[in-house]
C-alpha cells in the first residue's frame, strides 16, 4: 500500500512557477491594473506559449509545471513528455506522475525507471535532482511498487538522499528516516531523534511535530516539557494536526481546558483528512491521529463540562468522529479513561 508522498521538484518549494514566470524578461504587467490569480495564469500561459513557438525548451517545462501546480495534470504531462529527453526536470516530473498516476494511467515501474535514469546521469542538469530521485526510489522499495519490496534498500536509498542532514539534500528522506527509526522492527529512538532534528532544522513541519512528542515523552532524548511545548506550539501554528492533537492532550492533562478546547475547535470541521494532509505536506496517517486526539479530548470536555457547557449529545458526536478517524487512538484514550488518567 502506498503510504508516502513523492518529493516535490527540488526548488519548487521556494515559490510557485507563476512567480518565476512573472519575473522573466519580456513578461509584462500593467502597474495600474489589479490582476486576479486567474488573470496571471492566463497571462503566463500566453507568454510561455509564445516562447515555445520560438523554440524555447525551458518554456515548455515551465508551462508544464504551471499546469502541474494548478492541478491540471493531463495538460502538465503532455508538456513534460514532450521535453523529458532534453530536460531532466521534466523527466523527474513525468516519473512522479507515472508513479502516482497523476493525469495518466499509474505505472510505478516507469516511475522507478525515470528516477533511476536521473541517478545514473552524469549531466550537470541532473545533479540537483539526484537526492529527490533517491528518496523516491527508497519510497518505491519501501512500498513495493515498481520494484521489489525491500526495507533494507529503502533505508539505503533514504540515507543517500538525506546526506547526513545536508540542507540541500532530500528533506523528505531526513524526515522519513526519523519515522523509519521510530517504527518496529527498525526502532532506534536516538537515530529517530537525530533525523527528526536534522529535518526540523531544515524546515520540515512533520518532523517538528514529531520532535515535540519525543521531547514530551523522553523518547530518544531526555524529557523536556519546555522544549516539547515550544515544538508543538510552533508546529501547530504552522498547521501540523499531529502536533496540535498532542498539544490539546497536554493542555487537558494540565487542566487548561479552555486552551485545549480552543485548539481542538481549529480542526473540528476538517472532514477530508487527505486534503488537510496534502495542504501541510504531512502524512495522512499522522494527520488523522492528531485530529482524532483533538476530537476525543474535545468530546471529553463536553462530556464532563470542563471549560465548556456540558453537552452529552455533542460529546457523543465528537467521540464518534474520533473513532472514525483513528479507532486505535480512540481506544487508547478510552483505556486512559478507565484507568482514571484523563
Amino acid at each position: 500500500m502506498k503510504c508516502l508522498s513523492s518529493e516535490n521538484l527540488p526548488g519548487s518549494q521556494n515559490g510557485t512557477v507563476l512567480n518565476t514566470v512573472c519575473e522573466l524578461p519580456g513578461f509584462k504587467l500593467y502597474k495600474d491594473q489589479d490582476y486576479s490569480h486567474k488573470d496571471l495564469i492566463i497571462a503566463a500561459e500566453t507568454f510561455l506559449e509564445t516562447r515555445i513557438e520560438e523554440g524555447d525548451i525551458h518554456a515548455t517545462f515551465l508551462l508544464g509545471q504551471l499546469f502541474f501546480e494548478e492541478g491540471q495534470y493531463k495538460q502538465a504531462f503532455s508538456f513534460f513528455e514532450n521535453v523529458k529527453e532534453r530536460d531532466y526536470q521534466a523527466l523527474y516530473q513525468t516519473g512522479v506522475m507515472y508513479y502516482d498516476g497523476l493525469g495518466i494511467q499509474e505505472d510505478p515501474k516507469k516511475g522507478v525507471d525515470h528516477m533511476e535514469r536521473i541517478i545514473r546521469s552524469d549531466s550537470p542538469s541532473a545533479k540537483h535532482l539526484k537526492y529527490a530521485a533517491a528518496y523516491n526510489l527508497g519510497r518505491a522499495c519501501f512500498e513495493g511498487y515498481g520494484i521489489p519490496h525491500s526495507v533494507k534498500e529503502a533505508e539505503r536509498w533514504w540515507l543517500f538522499a538525506a546526506d547526513n542532514g545536508n540542507p540541500n539534500a532530500s528533506l523528505k528522506a531526513q524526515s522519513v528516516l526519523g519515522m523509519f527509526y521510530s517504527s518496529s522492527p527498525n526502532v532506534d529512538l536516538q537515530k529517530a531523534f537525530y533525523w527528526h532534528s536534522e529535518a526540523c532544522g531544515n524546515g520540515s513541519l512533520e518532523s517538528q511535530g514529531a520532535l515535540g512528542v519525543m521531547y514530551l515523552y523522553g523518547q530518544g532524548i531526555k524529557k523536556s516539557v519546555q522544549s516539547a511545548v515550544e515544538c508543538l506550539k510552533e508546529a501547530a501554528q504552522r498547521g501540523n494536526a499531529y502536533a496540535l492533537g498532542h498539544l490539546v492532550g497536554y493542555y487537558y492533562q494540565r487542566k487548561l481546558y479552555r486552551n485545549a478546547i480552543e485548539l481542538a475547535k481549529k480542526v473540528a470541521s476538517h472532514d477530508d483528512i487527505k486534503l488537510l494532509a496534502k495542504s501541510i505536506d504531512c502524512l495522512p496517517e499522522c494527520t488523522s491521529q492528531g485530529v482524532a486526539m483533538a476530537m476525543f479530548y474535545f468530546a471529553r470536555c463536553l462530556h464532563l463540562g470542563l471549560g465548556i457547557k456540558q453537552d452529552i449529545t455533542a460529546a457523543k458526536q465528537y467521540y464518534s468522529k474520533a473513532i472514525q478517524l483513528d479507532a486505535n487512538v480512540a481506544a487508547a484514550l478510552h483505556i486512559n479513561i478507565i484507568h482514571c488518567e484523563i
